[in-house]
């Protein structure tokens, strides 16, 4: 290079002209397609699939008491058909909805259905989760964790009886209370009005999805915040 190209003075420059890549239409529609796969499949599928079922051959068929009296009759049909030894109630302190009035324990309202409904007494376990506001689900599994413990009953499998996109979300947190020690199966029952159409055409159930999809998510990436003892 010369020398007096070297003792030029450089001149300030505000713009500096660059090389700028930018996505073709093409390629815009790609990343497009990309991004909103996920959405479609999950507005078509995402309900189906949390509202999962998978039986075991279990020993325990555990009921979450929030999903009503005609789930639980229906459950009470699950346990007849299987080949349980015993049926859990599980739930804290109800709500109206579901059921014709509220103020008193799930668990025991739904042994009292189970009852009616056929299934012997001496059958029914009832363990009645805390009065909390927040992870219900999880109080609910410690409290049936607990009481078959006390009880020196160590199931190897057991299975969740719950309502439709609740299921998959009430596995894992059965599975993770439960431990390695006892395979944790699910049984998600759907009412028959629900049955005929489309998630969309519902707000309840709408809200109903997007609640269960949060909830999932936040209980298989962030375990709900939650101490991993039990005791």
């Amino acid at each position: 290079m010369p020398t007096d190209a070297l003792l030029r003075p450089r001149r300030l420059r505000l713009v500096q002209r660059r090389t700028l890549w930018c996505l073709t239409w093409l390629g815009a529609f790609c990343v497009a397609l990309f991004l909103a796969a996920p959405a479609v499949w999950w507005f078509y599928c995402g309900e189906s699939f949390l509202s999962l079922t998978e039986r075991r051959p279990a020993e325990i068929l555990v009921v979450e008491g929030w999903i009503g009296r005609d789930g639980v009759r229906a459950a009470a049909t699950e346990f007849e058909r299987g080949v349980y030894r015993y049926v859990v109630t599980s739930g804290g302190v109800s709500e109206s909805e579901g059921w014709t009035e509220g103020g008193w324990s799930y668990a025991e309202g739904a042994q009292q259905e189970l009852i009616r409904s056929g299934v012997p007494e001496a059958k029914i376990i009832v363990a009645p989760a805390m009065d909390v506001e927040r992870q219900r689900t999880y109080e609910s599994a410690l409290a049936v964790w607990r009481k078959l413990q006390s009880l020196s009953i160590k199931p190897k499998s057991i299975n969740i009886f719950t309502l439709g996109p609740h299921a998959r979300r009430s596995r894992l947190v059965f599975a993770k209370v439960e431990g390695s020690e006892t395979r944790v199966g699910v049984i998600s029952w759907t009412p028959s009005c629900k049955q005929a159409e489309p998630w969309w055409r519902r707000s309840k159930r709408a809200k109903e999805l997007l609640t269960e999809t949060v909830g999932y998510l936040f209980e298989a990436l962030l375990n709900s915040g939650r101490s991993p003892t039990k005791l």
